[in-house]
């Protein structure tokens, strides 16, 4: 898996990811405190209002951001959104009133939401090998797991030498540090062969994907990920602090579990990618996630359950969900030009949290109305529905040849140089606008 390394622009990138991650990681958890500090035992409500903004700021801003990065240069783009994140990050330490941190926060999240997609939209360009790429998003995928689980830990070491507020000063060290990374380094800009407009270019990667089948399969994968992931990171603290009357170091080994899971699942993915098509692959993770919930739900109706038993279900359904998620990456690149690319990881990135924006709010009014075994058994069966439709929308030889015409292309474009009718898997572009039917 580490071979990639070898390669000196994906080797910048990936620590420009961690140290972003990192940064991000602290501000999370001063965040929390600052809320605290602001409004008291009301923190919570101000938590899950920056979250609502956040994802609300991930699904508006994405393709927005996606219509305007094909006309920039991609490295002085993710150099400039570090920077503004950085600039947020050091006006944090210095509010004094809610309506602020709600402003800076939709700020930083706005930023991110045209940062991320295009810098993942970077890695296949940069590592054109497929094989290459899969082992790149099996270590974007340990970055993230890693940074859940160490970022709490260096957070609060830190915190016992200085305050909370010092911790927004590492969240704005850890983007500069991203942004020189990536200035360190060249990275590919592919532009469009003819120009757009502005409500082509914010819609193209919305519509590529709905008109790709195994990208409609990929948003029934994401809505099925999210009813798990969702349950595990809104409800973990209720389940082990009111059901299991634990401590508060019981929540994070629960978490640790779910991350645990995710982590092996990086680890494996490789090599079993090299050899199992990604359809089996991911449906067979969301399969495992589902099960796996679905078992909690129906232990959690009829027997206590005990932190061991809760790590043992987070673990399977951690490795579940990164088996069902990790591979993404391969069905977008595989799925549109290079051109294209930024505007389809934006669609993805917009619709996957589209699927958390109704998975987080559900799962925690389940569990405070009906508690954790409905609550449970509520987020499998959306789950299964995912799955269910997934099976229905990816066809299983989606990267078959398709053969076909163009009846409204003259004989002479470089498009029909091998004569008509002709075949090849179909991309959708200008050409291509549907998947057609075999000729």
């Amino acid at each position: 898996m580490l071979n990639v390394l070898r390669n000196r622009t994906y080797r910048h990138l990936l620590a420009a990811q961690i140290v972003a991650l990192t940064g991000t990681g602290l501000a999370t958890v001063a965040l929390g405190l600052l809320a605290y500090d602001l409004a008291g035992d009301a923190a919570g409500l101000i938590l899950g209002t920056a979250l609502t903004i956040k994802m609300v700021a991930y699904v508006i801003v994405a393709p927005l951001a996606a219509a305007f990065a094909e006309r920039l240069d991609r490295r002085k783009m993710l150099v400039v959104l570090d920077l503004i994140r950085a600039a947020v990050a050091l006006c944090l330490p210095f509010v004094t009133e809610v309506w602020q941190v709600y402003v800076l926060i939709f700020v930083l999240q706005s930023a991110s939401a045209g940062f991320t997609p295009a810098f993942q939209a970077t890695i296949p360009d940069v590592l054109t090998d497929e094989a290459d790429y899969t082992r790149a998003l099996s270590l974007s995928r340990l970055a993230y797991d890693l940074e859940s689980l160490l970022s709490p830990v260096f957070a609060a070491a830190l915190l016992l030498l200085v305050s909370f507020n010092s911790l927004f000063w590492g969240t704005a060290l850890g983007f500069v540090a991203s942004a020189l990374l990536v200035v360190s380094v060249a990275l590919p800009s592919p532009k469009p062969s003819r120009p757009r407009g502005i409500y082509d270019r914010t819609t193209r990667g919305i519509k590529i994907y709905l008109k790709t089948p195994r990208l409609r399969g990929l948003l029934a994968l994401n809505a099925s990920a999210a009813a798990l992931s969702a349950m595990v990171i809104v409800n973990t603290v209720v389940i082990v602090r009111s059901d299991l009357g634990l401590s508060e170091s019981a929540v994070a080994i629960a978490l640790a579990g779910f991350g645990g899971g995710s982590m092996l699942a990086a680890f494996t993915l490789p090599r079993l990618l090299d050899r199992i098509e990604d359809r089996r692959v991911m449906l067979g993770g969301a399969i495992l996630g589902a099960t796996t919930m679905a078992c909690a739900a129906i232990l959690a109706a009829h027997v206590p359950l005990t932190l061991g038993l809760l790590v043992a279900l987070w673990a399977l359904t951690g490795f579940g969900y990164s088996t069902t998620l990790t591979p993404s990456g391969r069905l977008l690149t595989r799925s549109a030009h290079p051109e294209d690319r930024p505007a389809v990881f934006a669609a993805q990135f917009t619709l996957s949290h589209g699927c958390w924006l109704v998975t987080y709010p559900l799962s925690g009014w389940l569990m405070t109305v009906s508690g954790a075994a409905v609550a449970l058994g509520s987020m499998a069966a959306l789950s299964v529905l995912g799955i269910v439709a997934a099976f229905g929308l990816w066809p299983r030889k989606d990267q078959d040849p398709i053969q076909h015409d163009h009846p409204n292309l003259p004989p002479d474009h470089p498009h029909l140089a091998g004569g008509l009718p002709h075949a090849h898997p179909i991309i959708i572009d200008d050409l291509h606008p549907k998947v057609p039917r075999q000729a």
